[in-house]
C-alpha cells in the first residue's frame, strides 16, 4: 500500500471504526472471532472506495469555456476569412468573414463543400501530413472576381486529438485591381489622347506661323482646340471614374438610397440641356420610395449616362421610368428604364456597347463629345451594386435600357452577374 494511500482520510477513519469496535467487544467480556474478521474485512473495503478515486488527478478550474469565448472574439474581429479544420478537413471554426466569402461554409461538414479548389484542398493535405507551412492562390469569379493568397499552417487541436490545419485567406484584389489599372489607365490614355493632342499642336503651329495676323482664323482656331482640350477633360475624368469604380468593385456598397429621389435629380438636371438639343424627358416614378443597396454617387453616375446617351444619340422623346418586378432567380427587383425614339442600334453592336471606348459611330459620337466609356461605367457600377444591365433596340424605331438592382430587404439567391443585351 502506498504512503498516499495510508495518509487517506478514508483508511483512517475506517481504522477508527474498526477500533471502536474492538474496544466494545473487549468491555463487554467477550472476544468474538468472526466478529473481528468482519471489522477488518470493513476497514479493508472501507479504505480501498474511500482511495481510489484519489489515484485520478485533481479537477483543474474550468477555463476552457471562457477562453474559447476569447478566441471566439479574436476570430470576429479579424477583418480576412479564417478556417480551422480539423485532420479529416472538417470545419472546425469560422470566422464571420469567412462564412460571409463562402455562404456554404458550415461547422462539422468538409471544406469542399464550400471551397472546391483543388490546390487548396491539396495544400491542406499537404500541411496535416508533413507539418510544414504553405501559401497558394485562391480565385474566385462568382458573384465578381477576386483573388486571394491563403496562408496554410499546421495547428495542435485543443483537445489533443491531432493535428488540424488553419486557413487565412488574405485579400489581393484591390492590389491587383490597382496594378491592372495603372496599366490600363496609362494604355487608354495614350491612346484616346494622341488625337486631340495632335490637334491642339497643329493649331497651335498655325497660329505662331501663317495664321498669326489672321484674327477670324485665330478665333476659330482657338474654339477648336477649347472644344478638344475639353474632351481631354471629360476623357481623363472618365478613365478616373472608371478605374475608382473597377477598384471598389469587389465591395458591396452597404448605404441604403431611394432610387427613385436620384432618377428625378437627374431628369431635373438634364431637362434643360435635353432642351437645347431639341429633346424632352418625361419622368414616370409609379409608387415609390424605390430603396436600394448602393453608392448614391456612384447611381447618380449611371442614371445620368443612360440619360445622356438617349439625348445624344437618340433624341427627340426620352421616357424615364421606375417599376418593380419579381425575378423568381434574383428576387424582388428595382427596374429603372431609359427610352427614346432615336434612329435606334443595329443588333451587331450590342453585345460591345459596354466595352471601352466602343462606339457605333466613332465620328458621330466624338462629334457630340462623347468618350466611349458612358457605358463600361455604367457596366462596373452595376456589378458592384449586384445589378443587371439589358439593352434592347430596333433600328428606326429606338432604344430601351433598363438597369434591375435588388430592392432593399429582398432576399435573393446569388447568381452569377453577366451583362444581357438583345434586340427587341
Amino acid at each position: 500500500m502506498s504512503g498516499r494511500l495510508r495518509s487517506s482520510p478514508a483508511w483512517t477513519g475506517a481504522a477508527i471504526a474498526a477500533g471502536v469496535l474492538a474496544s466494545a467487544t473487549a468491555l463487554a467480556g467477550r472476544l468474538d472471532l468472526p466478529l473481528i474478521l468482519i471489522g477488518l474485512a470493513a476497514v479493508l473495503l472501507g479504505g480501498w472506495l474511500g482511495g481510489r478515486d484519489r489515484d485520478a488527478p485533481a479537477p483543474r478550474p474550468a477555463a476552457a469555456a471562457p477562453r474559447h469565448a476569447v478566441a471566439e472574439a479574436l476570430l470576429a474581429h479579424v477583418p480576412d476569412p479564417v478556417i480551422l479544420v480539423d485532420r479529416r478537413t472538417l470545419v472546425v471554426e469560422a470566422n464571420p468573414a469567412a462564412r460571409a466569402l463562402l455562404p456554404a461554409l458550415h461547422y462539422a461538414r468538409p471544406l469542399s463543400f464550400a471551397l472546391r479548389d483543388p490546390e487548396v484542398l491539396d495544400g491542406i493535405e499537404a500541411v496535416l501530413s508533413s507539418g510544414m507551412p504553405r501559401r497558394v492562390a485562391l480565385s474566385t469569379r462568382i458573384p465578381l472576381e477576386r483573388t486571394f493568397e491563403v496562408q496554410i499552417g499546421a495547428l495542435p487541436m485543443p483537445d489533443g486529438s491531432g493535428v488540424s490545419a488553419l486557413l487565412f485567406l488574405r485579400d489581393l484584389t484591390s492590389a491587383r485591381r490597382l496594378e491592372a489599372m495603372r496599366v490600363d489607365f496609362v494604355a487608354n490614355a495614350s491612346h484616346e489622347l494622341r488625337t486631340p493632342l495632335a490637334t491642339l499642336i497643329g493649331f497651335i503651329e498655325t497660329l505662331q506661323g501663317p495664321a498669326r495676323e489672321d484674327a477670324a482664323a485665330r478665333e476659330r482656331f482657338l474654339e477648336i482646340m477649347r472644344v478638344q482640350a475639353l474632351r481631354m477633360t471629360r476623357l481623363i475624368d472618365d478613365l478616373l471614374s472608371l478605374s475608382r469604380i473597377e477598384l471598389r468593385e469587389h465591395v458591396a456598397p452597404t448605404a441604403v438610397v431611394d432610387l427613385g429621389a436620384l432618377a428625378r435629380q437627374m431628369v431635373d438636371a438634364q431637362g434643360p440641356p435635353a432642351e437645347a438639343r431639341g429633346a424632352t424627358i418625361r419622368f414616370e416614378d409609379g409608387h415609390g420610395p424605390y430603396r436600394v443597396p448602393g453608392d448614391a454617387d456612384e447611381l447618380v453616375r449611371v442614371i445620368e449616362n443612360l440619360i445622356e446617351n438617349a439625348v445624344k444619340y437618340g433624341g427627340g422623346r426620352i421616357g424615364v421610368g421606375l417599376a418593380r418586378e419579381d425575378d423568381p432567380r434574383h428576387g424582388r427587383r428595382i427596374v429603372l428604364s431609359v427610352t427614346d425614339d432615336g434612329p435606334g442600334i443595329p443588333p451587331e453592336h450590342i453585345p460591345r456597347l459596354t466595352e471601352r471606348f466602343y462606339r457605333v459611330d466613332v465620328a458621330s459620337s466624338r462629334a457630340r463629345g462623347g468618350t466611349g466609356l458612358g457605358l463600361a461605367i455604367v457596366k462596373h457600377s452595376l456589378n458592384r451594386h449586384r445589378g443587371r444591365l439589358t439593352i434592347e433596340s430596333v433600328v428606326g424605331q429606338g432604344t430601351i435600357v433598363r438597369v434591375s438592382l435588388p430592392e432593399y430587404g429582398a432576399v435573393a439567391p446569388m447568381q452569377p452577374l453577366a451583362d444581357q443585351a438583345g434586340p427587341a
